[in-house]
């Protein structure tokens, strides 16, 4: 929609906004309408000026539009007048409209085969669908605006010509141009304190991320510490078991004569003990293919690597091996 002119709203220069908006071009300059209004007679010109919404004004204004428009061969007509209904013209058929709502006018014009509200109050042209434009205008004069229908031949202009050839798709209606300028102060502020908050804190933001990512490394390698210490302590305990099953064992045994054991009859009585498990688990190969088994200087079976037992075996054997030295020592005393 470059090609279309839209001029938009400054001041209070509606009528010219509307004028050239319509002829799709610079045409109309305050001067020149003010040269128009110098044409009527004093009493109108100074209502024209106090800018009022009498019906008076509203015929000055009105007066000064038509003349501007009859140096163009162009003339208005009142859409809801009943001459003009009697002639049931479809809108759709006739070329554009001028609106007028108390001191503000703008256009309505058909450009190629599209309809466009030229309103100076929006950001640019509005597109309106051919089924819409009767809705439209009949929502304008329910909303208290009077509408002209534009009659006669409108300069040629190169929007027109283009649209001739191709139709145009608007995807997002154009807003009014307050709404745009309480949006982007609206963005102005939020940036502003956006900026105000980051020199606040002085990029305490990424080092807050930081300190938290270094919180979360110093709990992980603690867990990692607290389970080597278990595991640490789970070994010392196991070695310790095994390491002091036989003093206990002599110790929790009555100390009566002829009842105690020595660390050497403990250590072949626990030898002996093994043996026997090793013999149940691994009965002795037929004769016809005869199998020694190599011990070692402590007396304990040699085994294969498949006969090897896992600390967890060794510890239970202990524990069991003990737990039968102190029943038979309780059974030899009682027999004593």
């Amino acid at each position: 929609m470059e090609s279309i002119f839209h001029e938009k709203q400054e001041g209070s220069l509606c009528a010219q906004h509307c004028l050239n908006n319509l002829l799709q071009g610079e045409y109309f300059s305050p001067v020149e309408l003010s040269s128009i209004a110098h044409q009527l007679d004093e009493e109108e010109r100074m209502r024209m000026a106090e800018g009022g919404v009498t019906s008076e004004d509203y015929r000055t204004f009105l007066q000064v539009i038509s003349n501007a428009l009859k140096v163009w061969g162009l003339e208005l007509i009142l859409f809801n007048s009943p001459e003009y209904q009697r002639l049931r013209i479809d809108p759709i058929n006739e070329r554009s409209f001028i609106c007028n709502y108390k001191e503000h006018w703008f256009t309505v014009r058909k450009l190629g085969k599209q309809w466009f509200n030229l309103n100076s109050l929006l950001t640019g042209p509005e597109l309106i669908s051919d089924t819409y434009l009767a809705l439209f205008l009949a929502q304008l004069q329910q909303e208290g605006y009077s509408i002209f229908v534009v009659k006669g031949d409108l300069p040629d202009c190169e929007a027109d010509q283009l649209l001739q050839m191709i139709r145009v798709q608007q995807m997002h209606r154009p807003k009014l141009i307050g709404e745009e300028l309480a949006q982007l102060k609206e963005q102005r502020v939020q940036k502003t304190d956006l900026e105000r908050v980051l020199e606040a804190n002085d990029g305490s933001g990424m080092l807050d991320e930081d300190e938290e990512d270094l919180q979360r490394a110093l709990a992980l390698s603690r867990q990692e510490i607290d389970m080597e210490d278990e595991e640490a302590d789970l070994r010392r305990a196991i070695q310790l078991s095994m390491q002091g099953s036989s003093r206990n064992v002599s110790q929790d045994i009555p100390q009566t004569s002829g009842t105690h054991l020595t660390s050497e009859e403990l250590r072949k009585r626990r030898e002996a003990y093994f043996e026997k498990q090793q013999q149940q688990q691994h009965p002795p190969a037929p004769l016809s293919h005869p199998r020694e088994r190599p011990t070692t200087s402590s007396g304990a079976l040699g085994s294969d690597p498949g006969d090897a037992m896992s600390e967890e075996d060794m510890l239970q054997a202990a524990v069991t091996m003990s737990l039968e030295v102190v029943r038979n020592n309780f059974k030899t005393e009682g027999k004593k």
